[in-house]
């Protein structure tokens, strides 16, 4: 048992384990009926939002996952939460896949799961979260991977596709993975005997198809309600003046304007002509000119949904925010305190003073509204059938 980690009292409720912690935003939508038992991230910086937001974090060892063992947990898990890192499984990534050195610690996450499994302390529940290119990264291979580790470990998986839009105002389409164990009798009205499209996709759909008999027969198609409707769109989560970042002179939004395409134009024209103001965000793409040239674009959407927040490489990985209101056009970098929101994540929630850690902190998290969904429609359910 290592020094640097301060086991918690035994838990009253039910307790979780979270990996790839970051700033601890699976912990947020678990919220306080649950215990954090034990948490672990690699990133110093993370580790520092982690600690000043969960009272000290002392559950949180700061290192590689790799080095934590099943002895480094007290108690038996309800819950294993993995979030491991997309670098090597993204559409943008090396195609290294499971096989990278980021994506790749899915396994050192599973070598845990699988010293509690030895030492009699089997979690009820294993669930994992990544980019929807986990289902075809490396032709399919890596995706049967994930499942044969929950079977070959003795959980029974299912898996889902679910966006974040349907919750926050942000389109973050995720894949998620949740097992139990095979010995359970799952209640029969969360199983479904196909797909439903608010929790798939026809890529998860191909790629379910797509595995081996053995593993098809496996899978849980889980059965679970649709979300309410969504109340807040992007307007409603922007900052009139955010402390820490600055708004554009006219020459760096004219320059904005002559990145846009002429369909882009027309959307900010088409706001311009709405009478009210309007809000936009924009993302700096390469695409190919009509000569095969590459060209940078400023791209640009007013349907009151962010893009997907994305951990900043560069300037050009940052959504930039547009206001219209008439003949005025104003734009700027997306704030801290925004993305946090775009995460679902309350104002009191402690950020890092400089955006782009903010921004680099929210864009490798878990939505919290949608972690306290699945606590609500399958976990705890899950828990109460035991």
């Amino acid at each position: 048992m290592r020094d640097s980690v301060v086991p918690p009292s035994p838990p009253t409720r039910p307790g979780f384990c979270e990996f790839f912690a970051g700033g601890g935003m699976v912990r947020a939508g678990l919220g306080p009926a649950w215990d954090c038992l034990f948490a672990n991230d690699i990133d110093p910086r993370k580790a520092a939002s982690y600690r000043a937001n969960w009272d000290g974090g002392q559950e949180l060892y700061l290192g590689d996952v790799a080095e934590v063992g099943a002895g480094d947990i007290r108690g038996v898990p309800d819950l294993v939460w993995g979030s491991f890192p997309c670098q090597d499984l993204s559409l943008a990534g090396t195609g290294a896949g499971l096989g990278g050195a980021r994506s790749g610690t899915f396994h050192a996450f599973w070598d845990v799961v699988r010293g509690l499994i030895a030492d009699g302390r089997a979690p009820s529940i294993v669930a994992i979260e990544n980019v929807c290119g986990a289902l075809t990264s490396r032709g399919g291979r890596d995706f049967e991977t994930i499942c044969r580790t929950f079977v070959e470990a003795g959980y029974r998986p299912g898996a889902m596709v679910i966006d974040a839009s349907r919750f926050v105002p942000q389109s973050r389409p995720r894949l998620f993975v949740v097992g139990v164990r095979e010995t359970w009798a799952v209640p029969p009205d969360l199983i479904g005997e196909a797909a439903l499209p608010h929790i798939a996709s026809p890529a998860l759909v191909a790629a379910v198809a797509a595995l081996p008999p053995d593993l098809r027969r496996a899978l849980i198609w889980w059965r679970l309600p649709e979300p309410g409707r969504r109340n807040q769109g992007l307007g409603d989560l922007i900052e009139t003046d955010p402390r820490d970042v600055r708004w554009h002179g006219v020459d760096e939004t004219r320059r904005l304007l002559e990145m846009m395409s002429p369909v882009n134009l027309a959307k900010v024209r088409a706001a311009q002509a709405e009478g009210r103001p309007q809000v936009g965000t924009i993302y700096r793409r390469t695409r190919r000119g009509l000569s095969g040239e590459r060209l940078q674009r400023a791209e640009v959407r007013f349907d009151q949904i962010a893009g997907c927040l994305r951990t900043p490489a560069g300037g050009s990985s940052r959504q930039t925010v547009l206001c219209v209101d008439g003949p005025r056009i104003r734009s700027r970098l997306m704030s801290g305190r925004e993305t946090a929101r775009l995460m679902g994540l309350p104002d009191s929630y402690r950020l890092p003073s400089a955006s782009s850690e903010a921004y680099r902190l929210t864009g490798d998290g878990v939505v919290v509204p949608v972690v306290a969904w699945l606590a609500q429609t399958l976990f705890a359910p899950l828990l109460a059938s035991r």
